[in-house]
């Protein structure tokens, strides 16, 4: 089973079941952060870390899928996550109110609703 790695409660309580979830409360580069790991370790990217429209610094959610399980290292993939990284460190954090939160959150899980519905 695929691997949903997610700061989104929301992404979290509604993917249950159609991925392996691993929620965790970090910001954005903590996110990043631990996917890279995971790709060092053989995962592979299945979905882009910055995929939609959203700047990185205009929504706190991020949810990134990877494969369940490390194969061998995938170029591709470590490439892609290091460059993803550093784009988001050129982006000053933005305080965002709290009123929009729950959108971001719908936001976010509509990217992923759209992943499901390729698959």
């Amino acid at each position: 089973m695929d691997i949903l790695i997610t700061n989104n409660p929301l992404v979290a309580a509604q993917c249950r079941g159609d991925f392996k979830i691993e929620y965790t409360d970090a910001d954005l580069q903590g996110i990043l952060i631990r996917v890279r790991d995971l790709v060092h370790i053989g995962h592979r990217l299945l979905t882009h870390p910055l995929m939609g429209s959203v700047k990185p610094n205009e929504s706190p959610y991020k949810s990134i899928l990877i494969s369940g399980a490390p194969g061998k290292l995938d170029t591709e993939s470590v490439n892609i996550i290091e460059q993803c990284i550093q784009t988001t460190q050129k982006f000053a954090k933005k305080d965002i109110p709290e009123q929009y939160l729950s959108d971001l959150q719908i936001v976010d899980l509509s990217l992923i609703r759209t992943v499901q519905s390729v698959k």
